[in-house]
């Protein structure tokens, strides 16, 4: 089905759309975060601290099956541990380069 197309396609490219997907969405959720007093109003109540802890637990579990589900998928159906490693691996590098280009840019402008 959808990971059978993904067999061919190489590691790295893989691994760099894994990661800007998880770039996009933590840049939605911090755009949330950022207007939230606009959206939400500047209200203290018990609901502030209650959706942000509903928003927490869905980003991580959002984030967890961005960057893990394929890597688990290779584990568990496919029995290719190096490849799944290496797949994290090549993930993380994509992560670390986005947050430096984003520092780099935070920095120039």
């Amino acid at each position: 089905m959808f990971f059978r197309s993904k067999d061919k396609t190489s590691l790295c490219l893989i691994s760099f759309f894994q990661a800007l997907g998880l770039a996009l969405y933590c840049s939605l959720v911090a755009i949330l975060f950022w207007k939230g007093n606009n959206l939400f109003g500047n209200d203290p109540n018990y609901w502030g601290p209650v959706l942000f802890l509903i928003i927490f637990t869905t980003s991580a579990l959002i984030s967890a099956l961005l960057v893990l589900g394929y890597p688990i998928y290779l584990i568990w159906q496919k029995k290719q541990i190096q490849k799944a490693l290496r797949l994290v691996a090549y993930t993380a590098a994509w992560l670390t380069g986005f947050v430096l280009l984003g520092i780099l840019l935070i920095i120039i402008f």
